[in-house]
C-alpha cells in the first residue's frame, strides 16, 4: 500500500506485479479491492496499479462536490509519484469516466485505454437528479442504507441467491466509503459531460467490456462509441460486476488486449 499527493490530498494506491504498467479504476463506493480477483490473475505479466479514487478506500475524502477531472488528476498524481511515462488505462463504471476523462487531457501518458461496464455518455436529466438524491441520501443516512439497496441491481438477476458471497463483498467493500467520498463523487458523476469524441478522436487502441445482463451500462450504452482500434467484449450472464461475476473471464479479455498492444 502506497500513497500520493493529489492537489494536497492523500492518494491511496496498490502497485504489484511486473512489466507493462496496466492502471486498474474501480466504480462508485468501491476501492482498490475491487480488483482483488483480477490482479492476481494479471500480476505475473502486468505492473497492476490501482488506486482508491478520491473519496473512496484509504484515500482522503474531502467535504463538497468532486469533478471526474479530480479524479483523473489524483491518477496522474500517482504516475509521477512512480515516474511511470506510460500507463493502459482501463476503468470500471465511474472509473471508465474517469478514464475517459485522463485520456482527453493527458493522451501522452497512455498506450491505450478501456471502459469496463461503463459507457461514454453523460447523465440524462432524470440520471441527474438520481445522482442529487443519492448525494443528498448518503450524507443524511451514511452509505450503508444505500448500498444494501443498490448493489443487488450491480449483479445480473438472482445474485442474492447465485452469488451471495460476492455481493456481500461488495457490500463490504462499500460500507468504508464515507458519506463526504460518496457524495463528493455522485456529484462528479452528475456533471460528467458527453465524452464520446474522446474514444472517437483518439488514436490509441480502446477496449470497451460489457456485462449481456447489465441494466446500468447495457451493451448499446457501453459501445456508444468506437474508433478504428476498438476492441469490444460482451460478457455473457454477468451484469455491472464481472470483476466479482466473471473474473477469470474478464481477466482474459484485459490479457489479450495488453498483450496485443
Amino acid at each position: 500500500m502506497e500513497r500520493a499527493n493529489s492537489q494536497g490530498l492523500p492518494i491511496r494506491f496498490v502497485d504489484r506485479g511486473e512489466g507493462p504498467a496496466l492502471v486498474l479504476l474501480h466504480g462508485f463506493v468501491g476501492s482498490a479491492d475491487y480488483w482483488e480477483e483480477i490482479v492476481p490473475l494479471l500480476e505475473k505479466h502486468f505492473r497492476c496499479i490501482v488506486p482508491d479514487l478520491l473519496g473512496h478506500g484509504q484515500s482522503e475524502a474531502p467535504q463538497g462536490a468532486y469533478t471526474i477531472e479530480q479524479l483523473a488528476d489524483g491518477v496522474l498524481s500517482i504516475l509521477d509519484t512512480l515516474n511511470v511515462e506510460k500507463v493502459i488505462l482501463l476503468g470500471h463504471s465511474m472509473g471508465g469516466y474517469t478514464a475517459l476523462s485522463f485520456a482527453e487531457r493527458y493522451p501522452k501518458r497512455l498506450r491505450a485505454f478501456g471502459l469496463i461496464h461503463s459507457m461514454p455518455l453523460p447523465d440524462d436529466e432524470g440520471g441527474k437528479q438520481k445522482r442529487t438524491a443519492v448525494a443528498e441520501r448518503v450524507r443524511k443516512e451514511g452509505v450503508k442504507p444505500f448500498v444494501d439497496e443498490a448493489s443487488p441491481n450491480w449483479f445480473a438477476p438472482n445474485a442474492e441467491t447465485t452469488m451471495p458471497a460476492a455481493l456481500e463483498r461488495v457490500r463490504e467493500i462499500g460500507y468504508a466509503t464515507s458519506r463526504e467520498g460518496a457524495a463528493g463523487a455522485a456529484f462528479a458523476m452528475r456533471e460528467r459531460p458527453d465524452r464520446g469524441h474522446v474514444i472517437r478522436n483518439s488514436n490509441l487502441p480502446v477496449l470497451l467490456i460489457a456485462g449481456s445482463e447489465d441494466g446500468i451500462a447495457p451493451p448499446e450504452k457501453a459501445f456508444a462509441a468506437e474508433n478504428a482500434q476498438t476492441s469490444k467484449y460482451v460478457i455473457e450472464g454477468s451484469g455491472h460486476m464481472s470483476l466479482f461475476e466473471a473474473p477469470q473471464q474478464l481477466a482474459r479479455h484485459i490479457a489479450s488486449f495488453a498483450e496485443g498492444l
